[in-house]
């Protein structure tokens, strides 16, 4: 049967959010595929033209956070007067208010994710990381250029990995804070990104390394 791309479209966002309520109300995934399409009056094979199973829906979800947490904070008029730190606290702050409104399944996500795999990056953030890793690659390269960041080329392709430890580290306090409003999580972001531009910035460091080339052209 052929679809027209709109048609598609919205039966895969059908499918997405019969998911994501099911989920909500019932506190974990739906036992099979078969239950959610007879749920939906739709054949199963029509979900797997879509998804491959549960897994990748979750995965989606949690990339459409990000994406709509970096296309809001770019939509802001302030966002181009901003250096690459200022810009990566928008995102973060902006991801948490998108993660606030959708708390119920953001919680229950993370904490079933960062409960079965610690230490390690879950799969169900598999899509959610690949863009960030590119989103902040963009960040540093430009703070490379205005001179905010360091350019130490030994070390700073492992930057964007550096970085993505430190998300799992803002998604994991937001998932363990109890605080109103998870205001502790707001404050971790802050210090968070503060120490990690401190690291990648320009320092004695570097102050050092150019005093001794400065020493030895002479």
């Amino acid at each position: 049967m052929a679809y027209c791309g709109g048609y598609t479209t919205m039966e895969k966002d059908r499918i997405k959010q019969a998911y994501l309520d099911f989920v909500l109300n019932e506190g974990h995934p739906p036992q099979s595929v078969f239950k959610l399409t007879q749920q939906l009056g739709i054949a199963e094979q029509e979900f797997y033209q879509h998804y491959p199973n549960f897994e990748a829906i979750d995965r989606e979800i949690w990339a459409d956070f990000g994406r709509r947490a970096r296309e809001t904070a770019a939509g802001e008029p302030v966002w181009e007067s901003y250096g690459s730190r200022e810009k990566l606290l928008a995102f973060y702050y902006t991801l948490l208010e998108i993660l606030k409104q959708n708390r119920s399944y953001a919680l229950m996500s993370l904490r079933r994710s960062l409960h079965r795999m610690p230490g390690l990056s879950p799969r169900v953030l598999d899509d959610f990381r690949q863009d960030f890793e590119n989103f902040v690659s963009d960040l540093l390269s430009s703070g490379r250029v205005s001179g905010e960041i360091a350019n130490r080329p030994l070390v700073q392709d492992g930057y964007p990995r550096f970085f993505w430890q430190q998300a799992l580290f803002v998604l994991g306090f937001f998932a363990k804070d109890d605080t109103v409003n998870f205001e502790r999580t707001d404050a971790a972001v802050e210090k968070a990104v503060t120490l990690s531009f401190d690291l990648v910035g320009r320092n004695t460091l570097d102050s050092a390394v150019d005093f001794v080339r400065f020493l030895v052209r002479r």
